[in-house]
């Protein structure tokens, strides 16, 4: 298994932070992992990347032609990276702020209103972790409990207070794939 996931949007929506808690959870899991953070001008306001590789094999590159899972949180990411999803890959598209939808048929597309899902739950912030554990649903290449169980060891202690709502957004995303791949 090699699984290439970047995770776009605009800087502040946490996206580096769900890119290093996906790490973190393949690290726990005695997976081999690869975080890489496109930092900059693009931290606040602009858009904003990163890379995660997990396989079951040591990685001889940390990059890839073609990422085998995109999450995009916002339009300019759904247009720079839908098209750069290999064949077969998996697409998580934030349809909250995302009105487009994939014409592409030769990948999964998975449309989840995760802002709105957030805003639910008391803060839009928490809208990465709402992608993420509708990702890991449709595409189980770690287990969800092994993700939350990263959030509670590995997020900072100041932090910690958020870790209740943090949660209730991983499985609510849970629930929103289930419920469009029935």
């Amino acid at each position: 298994m090699l699984e290439g996931i970047i995770l776009a949007g605009f800087g502040g929506q946490g996206v580096m932070f769900a890119g290093q808690l996906l790490a973190y959870t393949a690290m726990d899991e005695g997976l081999e992992v690869t975080w890489i953070p496109s930092y900059g001008p693009e931290m606040r306001g602009g858009t904003a990347h990163c890379l995660t590789m997990v396989s079951d094999r040591p990685i001889a590159s940390p990059l890839m032609n073609r990422s085998t899972v995109a999450i995009v949180f916002n339009n300019p990411s759904f247009d720079k990276y839908e098209r750069e999803v290999a064949v077969g890959g998996l697409l998580v598209v934030n349809t909250s702020l995302i009105a487009r939808t994939s014409t592409r048929e030769d990948i999964t597309v998975l449309n989840v209103p995760a802002t709105e899902i957030a805003s639910k739950l008391g803060d839009a912030r928490v809208t990465n972790l709402v992608l993420l554990g509708a990702m890991l649903t449709a595409r189980p290449i770690m287990p969800v409990a092994a993700l939350q169980k990263a959030l509670e060891q590995h997020i900072p202690k100041n932090r910690r207070n958020l870790i209740p709502m943090n949660l209730q957004a991983i499985a609510q995303g849970v629930e929103a794939a289930q419920a469009v791949m029935v």
